[in-house]
């Protein structure tokens, strides 16, 4: 049997590196490259791309704790040290996620950019980063579902590496983890082959897309697991959020497209790049 993969990459002194920020750094560093090379394609400076990595990745990550925080808020009243402790664990997805559109649409307001346009670009790269960095849970043996077989994890035909890093507390777990990665990377190569197909997507649609396919598989796979923030009994957040935001995508690719004029390959209005 394959021993657990150390979450610790490197130790230097008293100083800890884990697997997990470095595999989140990489799926950052990914999006942003191809976001950038699309943001050029669509007449957009990709300077800016730069920025609003710069400015969304901080409020991301206090997006992701406030989430967290806000639906433990019970537990974290009677220990308000525990508010900004991050490293014992603790953020949200989601909460990174509503946290970095908020700063993009502020952004883009203040620099006169398109914000449909904006999002389209960053949405599939985005995908791209939360499917890579999902691997970041695997090392560290978080994010997985119920209790489940040895002969269930090898009728999936999974490597043995990963069968084994489901080995949590002594007992195999489904993992979830691989669950949301592949169903990202599945919306990534998507949204990535059919948005640059004329008279397919107005502004705006891509990004819907994206919220509509994240939010209907992060549904199921919250279900799954065994770590979710839940509203009361029975009623978990995430999945109460996913089915707001698959709706209200839904409700607003209706609407865009009655009333949106500018296609997403029209790119930049203001420059009018074509591809």
């Amino acid at each position: 049997m394959l021993a657990a993969l150390n979450p610790i990459a490197l130790s230097i002194g008293g100083l800890e590196i884990h697997w997990y920020g470095i595999i989140i750094a990489c799926g950052v560093l990914l999006a942003v490259w191809l976001a950038m090379k699309e943001a050029v394609r669509r007449g957009i400076n990709d300077d800016h791309i730069m920025n609003l990595v710069l400015w969304a990745l901080p409020f991301a990550l206090i997006g992701a704790r406030a989430y967290y925080v806000a639906f433990e808020w019970p537990y974290y009243a009677a220990h308000p040290g525990e508010i900004i402790a991050i490293w014992h664990g603790g953020i949200a997805i989601y909460g990174a996620l509503i946290a970095s559109v908020i700063v993009f649409l502020i952004y883009c307001r203040i620099k006169w950019l398109p914000a449909w346009l904006v999002l389209d670009i960053a949405a599939p790269t985005v995908m791209i980063a939360q499917s890579i960095g999902r691997w970041g849970n695997f090392m560290n043996q978080e994010a997985f579902g119920a209790k489940t077989t040895l002969a269930y994890l090898r009728g999936l035909h999974l490597p043995e590496f990963i069968i084994q890093q489901m080995n949590i507390g002594g007992a195999y777990r489904q993992p979830t983890f691989l669950y949301e990665s592949l169903w990202n990377l599945t919306g990534f190569i998507l949204l990535m082959s059919i948005r640059h197909h004329r008279g397919w997507f107005k502004q705006g649609e891509v990004f819907l897309s994206y919220v509509m396919w994240y939010a209907f598989g992060r549904f199921f796979v919250e279900g799954m697991r065994t770590d979710s923030l839940y509203l009361m009994p029975g009623l978990r957040v995430s999945q109460a959020l996913s089915i707001i935001l698959f709706v209200a995508a839904l409700g607003l690719v209706i609407y865009r497209r009655r009333q949106a004029t500018d296609w997403y390959l029209d790119g930049d209005p203001l420059t009018r790049v074509n591809a």
